[in-house]
């Protein structure tokens, strides 16, 4: 076939032409790769059959039509929502009130996430948690406020729904824990609870005289005693916000004048004898949600105590992160989701 004698010019329209073809045919491709990297399952481990479990904070996370009436009687800033136990404060009014797109995000990253279990906070009911988990059944606190404890249990599972644990809540002035059993009545049978411990005391020892260090502090007999009755003849998790940095606490477990000073330390103490506990993001490295963040540390835990741990898939610690352009355009949650998969004897 004989080459076609084009002038210059045209020439060099053609070539710019075919440029500007493989530049989107480039762009096309890949945004297809980070589509499909946007919706791809976090993978399984191999070698068998696993539960994944996981816990993940919601940020006020309310169905739309509750929340439209309950921001019509917001509380303002330094307000009193009087006797009233519903009610938001009017900043989350303002700025938490989620979309229809925004709901389908967060349903495709509970897809992403792929887990057979999470603990849920910050969430009002099944109500709201349906919205997103829609192959799941539900426990959770019967607190009247709007930010409960619960779980998500994928339908097969077999489980049953515990008491609220509401001597965590100091009679109801910060939040109840939620304990689920799994396998019930089974050898293989083991309890988690989920939690949200009071914040504003992320990095610094309990014995600080700030309240809410002092409100946390209150917190932890109560946490131990459940930790304590677990561990007389049953597996356990404990899964949640912790609101603390568990992994960088030092030293002892009190001061010189016995107040805890130290979280971690007071609750992996060895008591009763033979009890270790493991943080499964123990020597993981701190990953952000979102490009935005600058967070230094975890106060999202999985905590298993040591014969639940044995059935930890090596090196299958869970992070979930949001894409940036998810991060940044719509509203999911400052928090995500941390996991790790258990391997379940038969």
């Amino acid at each position: 076939m004989a080459r076609m004698n084009l002038p210059p010019t045209q020439r060099s329209r053609i070539a710019t032409r075919a440029s500007a073809l493989a530049a989107l045919i480039t762009t096309a491709l890949a945004l297809s790769m980070t589509a499909m990297a946007a919706t791809a399952k976090i993978a399984r481990p191999g070698g068998g059959p696993s539960l994944r479990i996981a816990t993940w904070n919601l940020e006020w996370f309310i169905a739309p039509e509750n929340f439209l009436a309950l921001a019509r009687t917001c509380v303002p800033r330094d307000g009193s929502p009087g006797s009233r136990e519903r009610y938001i404060p009017c900043d989350v009014a303002a700025e938490k009130e989620r979309s229809a797109l925004d709901l389908r995000v967060l349903e495709r990253y509970v897809d992403r996430l792929d887990a057979d279990i999470v603990a849920l906070q910050e969430v009002d009911g099944i109500v709201a948690a349906r919205r997103v988990f829609r192959n799941h059944d539900f426990c959770f606190t019967q607190r009247e406020g709007v930010q409960n404890n619960g779980f998500a249990i994928r339908k097969g599972v077999p489980h049953r729904c515990g008491p609220d644990l509401l001597a965590l809540s100091l009679d109801d002035r910060v939040r109840r824990g939620a304990e689920l059993i799994v396998y019930p009545g089974e050898k293989r049978e083991f309890q988690l609870l989920s939690l949200h411990l009071k914040s504003g005391c992320a990095r610094r020892t309990l014995d600080d005289p700030r309240r809410d260090c002092q409100t946390l502090a209150r917190q932890i007999p109560e946490l131990e005693r459940w930790i304590d009755e677990q561990a007389a003849g049953r597996r356990f998790g404990l899964l949640g916000d912790f609101n603390h940095d568990l992994l960088a606490g030092e030293g002892p477990a009190r001061n010189d004048q016995g107040q805890i000073r130290n979280l971690w330390a007071e609750i992996n103490d060895d008591e009763p004898k033979g009890l270790t506990l493991v943080n499964v993001a123990a020597d993981q490295p701190f990953v952000n949600c979102a490009p935005n963040q600058n967070y230094r540390s975890y106060i999202d835990h999985v905590v298993l105590d040591g014969r639940l741990a044995e059935w930890r898939v090596a090196g299958s610690f869970v992070r979930l992160t949001y894409e940036a352009s998810d991060a940044l355009q719509r509203k999911l949650s400052d928090h995500c989701p941390v996991g790790v998969d258990l391997r379940i004897p038969r």
